[in-house]
C-alpha cells in the first residue's frame, strides 16, 4: 500500500503546481505580470499564500514556470501531431506546421499571455533564458524536419531557412488567433504551408492528404 500512497501524494504535488501555474497564466492574460501577485494567485488556485512558497521559491520562479509550460506547450502540440502521420518528410513537416497554426495553438487567450510576458524578458535574465530555450527547441525541431527533406542544400542553408519558417509562423499564430473572424476556416494553415514551401521550394501543400482542414482548404 505504501507505494500506492506516494503516487497518490505525487500525482496530487503535480496538480497543485499545475493549478498554481494555470492560476498564474490566467492573471497575467488578464492584467499583465504585475496583476500575478502572491495573494492574486492563492485566492485564484484556491489555497493559501504560504502553500505557494512550498511548491516554488519565488513569485520570480513561478512567473518562469508559467512562461514556460505556455511556450513548452505550443511546441509539444507540433511534436505529438508528427507522431499520427507517416515517414514522409513532407508529411511531417506539414504536420508540425498545421499543428502550429489551429486551436489549441492558435488560441487568443495564448497569444495575449505571451505578450503579458514580453515586455519582462528583457529585465528578467532568467526569464529570458526561459523564452530563448522554448524558442530555440522549436525552432531546432523544425529544421530538422527540413533537413529530412529530400533535396540538395548548402551549410548553413537549413538554419536559416528554419529562421524564417519560424518567423513567419509566429506572424501568422498572432494574427491568426487575435482575428480568428478574418480568416476562412484552414485558411492561416493554407498560407503557411504554400508560404513555408516557398522559402523552402517544396510544394508542401501537395502532402495535406492528412490533414483534417484538407477538404476545406482552397489554394
Amino acid at each position: 500500500m505504501q507505494p500506492s500512497r506516494r503516487l497518490y501524494r505525487r500525482e496530487s504535488e503535480e496538480n497543485r503546481r499545475s493549478a498554481l501555474i494555470a492560476a498564474t497564466q490566467e492573471l497575467v492574460a488578464e492584467g499583465g505580470p504585475e496583476a500575478a501577485t502572491v495573494r492574486a494567485i492563492a485566492e485564484r488556485a484556491g489555497v493559501t499564500p504560504g502553500l505557494i512558497r512550498h511548491y516554488f521559491q519565488s513569485k520570480d520562479e513561478l512567473n518562469r514556470a508559467a512562461y514556460r509550460s505556455l511556450m513548452d506547450g505550443m511546441t509539444a502540440k507540433g511534436s505529438d501531431a508528427i507522431e499520427g502521420v507517416g515517414a514522409a518528410p513532407e508529411e511531417r513537416l506539414v504536420a508540425f506546421i498545421a499543428a502550429s497554426l489551429r486551436p489549441p495553438v492558435l488560441d487568443a487567450g495564448a497569444v495575449v499571455l505571451w505578450a503579458g510576458y514580453m515586455h519582462k524578458v528583457r529585465s528578467d535574465p532568467e526569464l529570458m533564458a526561459v523564452h530563448e530555450a522554448a524558442y530555440l527547441a522549436y525552432r531546432d525541431t523544425l529544421q530538422k524536419l527540413i533537413e529530412q527533406l529530400p533535396r540538395e542544400t548548402r551549410p548553413g542553408q537549413t538554419r536559416r531557412e528554419a529562421i524564417a519558417c519560424n518567423a513567419l509562423i509566429d506572424g501568422l499564430w498572432v494574427e491568426g488567433s487575435l482575428l480568428s473572424a478574418t480568416f476562412a476556416p484552414g485558411e492561416v494553415i493554407s498560407i503557411g504551408l504554400q508560404s513555408a514551401g516557398a522559402i523552402l521550394g517544396v510544394d508542401l501543400m501537395a502532402h495535406t492528404s492528412r490533414l483534417p482542414e484538407f477538404d476545406r482548404i482552397s489554394s
